[in-house]
């Protein structure tokens, strides 16, 4: 199985300014998102950035670069204009790992590439894991996924989804054990990368501030699975990157 790790990263970030480039444990965010991508088997790892700091440091660590424009309101849109620049036919299997995500096993990164292997016609995959706490099914931050009995996204949503109307206790929910987490790691085949770029931004995008929703507003199946392991957090915090560095043993 040939595959292609993107890994798009901006160097502006309102809760953490400079993100990829804060140390953990002595090395700069981007670098670890590397090491992972590079931990998948992935025959290519590519960081995508439109900044010439962020590029310079990963060139340092030998790390293939692509300079892109400044002007991309996604990373999806990033990530296609790398597969393009770099001629990848519509068949290659493009996975999208965030410059945020300095704990996310290669293996799992694997296992995107593995579903749309695996799974000939679909045109994206994604991960997700059971959750556990009504904590979690409640905070708005987590975003929820339901899928088809064929393992389809079907919806993702901010808000604790499916909702058990038969068992909740004083208007929250008992039966939440079904409802998973969606991980925030994507698998494209390049053809359906170009269709997602080429699409307006949907209602239902706007509404859940959720650009995986883009895709299926234009029909684009998501094919889900189960996290063969537990993902690490991401960094979008002082607090986040605290924690980065106890669990990479900083």
């Amino acid at each position: 199985m040939i595959f292609t790790v993107v890994i798009p990263a901006r160097y502006a970030s309102q809760r953490l300014p400079g993100k990829p480039l804060r140390e953990i444990s002595g090395k700069a965010m981007i670098l670890h998102v590397v090491d992972r991508a590079r931990e998948s088997g992935a025959e290519q790892v590519i960081v995508a950035t439109d900044d010439d700091r962020i590029a310079d440091v990963c060139r340092a660590y030998s790390a293939d670069v692509a300079l892109t424009r400044g002007d991309h309101v996604s990373g999806t849109d990033r990530i296609c204009e790398v597969a393009v620049s770099r001629g990848l036919s519509d068949e290659r299997i493009v996975v999208n790992v965030q410059g945020d995500e300095p704990l996310m096993p290669g293996a799992l990164i694997r296992q995107v590439a593995e579903l749309l292997h695996d799974h000939a016609d679909a045109p994206m995959a994604t991960l997700a894991e059971p959750i556990n706490d009504l904590e979690t099914f409640l905070d708005p931050n987590i975003v929820k996924v339901v899928c088809s009995e064929h393992g389809n996204a079907l919806y993702f949503s901010r808000a604790p989804i499916p909702w058990d109307r038969d068992h909740q206790s004083d208007n929250l929910p008992a039966g939440y054990e079904n409802s998973l987490r969606h991980l925030g790691i994507y698998g494209y085949r390049t053809a359906a990368l170009k269709l997602l770029s080429a699409t307006p931004v949907s209602p239902l995008e706007q509404t859940e501030h959720l650009e995986q929703l883009r895709a299926l507003w234009a029909g684009i199946e998501i094919q889900v699975g189960i996290a063969r392991e537990h993902a690490g957090p991401g960094v979008d915090t002082e607090d986040d990157l605290a924690a980065a560095e106890k669990l990479l043993g900083g």
